[in-house]
């Protein structure tokens, strides 16, 4: 550098270009980087989007093939107040309920799960707050009593060891709500009268899986009383479209083995 160029005035050397690559060059760095900073975010939000979209199709197939694998016990079990109270559960559950840890350090805790569909908390919920009207809730006393009945990892559903997933699947049983018996843990008694909720079950399913996805599918199961049908249907609560099973699946009778049965939407 010139010595002479420090004792010219400042006048003079503000009228001169020396030093205007390098601003050029700073202003360009500084341009790419925010452009290259820019593209990273998009990229990372993009694939974040794709994950999410993808975890969460997992779920909804994970949740109806719970309540698919489900319909298979529920069909042998002839007192469904026994399935209401508790006091059978399906042949599909992996322990004793706790909670569970999935690989990413997020869990579910089935306690905690099962009083949040009860009343909206992760503590017990006492008589009072089983019975509370709410918007989710509105029957009264003959608010459903969510009771768990099969629980485990989806790679369990079936023996052949043939799934690959991390989902953990959930299914509660309950009284359907549209009794009038006021007494959520006996199916239809009828003591008093007709009782329009007779022989039909609430089931709710939920799928859980890493980074908090969750899909849940609501399903409502009924007898029926004739034979040349099998003895039940699902239907999603809230769609006009019901699972109907196929006429010449086999029929669950008093004293007969359920040997077939198919499900479609």
């Amino acid at each position: 550098m010139d010595t002479r160029d420090i004792r010219r005035p400042l006048s003079e050397r503000l009228e001169g270009e020396q030093g205007v690559a390098l601003i050029i060059a700073l202003l360009s760095m500084l341009l790419l980087t925010a452009l290259g900073m820019a593209l990273t975010l998009t990229t990372t939000t993009e694939h974040k989007i794709s994950t999410n979209y993808r975890d969460g199709v997992e779920a909804m197939y994970a949740a109806d093939a719970a309540v698919e694998r489900v319909m298979q016990d529920v069909l042998t079990i002839p007192d469904w107040n026994d399935i209401i109270n508790g006091n059978v559960t399906s042949s599909f559950v992996d322990g004793v309920p706790g909670t569970r840890t999935f690989p990413d350090g997020s869990y579910v805790d089935l306690l905690q799960a099962t009083s949040m569909a009860n009343c909206g908390q992760t503590s017990a919920c006492g008589a009072a707050a089983l019975d509370t009207y709410t918007p989710e809730r509105p029957w009264g006393q003959n608010n459903p009593r969510w009771t768990l009945f099969a629980y485990g990892p989806l790679e369990d559903i079936v023996p052949t060891s043939t799934i690959n997933s991390h989902m953990y699947v959930v299914v509660w049983m309950a009284d359907d709500p549209s009794e009038n018996d006021n007494d959520p843990l006996v199916d239809g008694d009828t003591s008093s009268g007709p009782n329009p909720g007779g022989g039909v079950l609430s089931m709710m399913a939920h799928a859980y899986g890493p980074g908090g996805v969750r899909r849940v599918v609501e399903a409502t199961i009924a007898r029926t009383d004739s034979t040349e049908i099998e003895r039940g249907y699902t239907g999603q609560r809230g769609q006009d479209e019901q699972n109907r099973r196929a006429r010449k699946a086999a029929v669950q009778s008093p004293g007969k083995e359920l040997t077939r049965s198919q499900l479609t939407l």
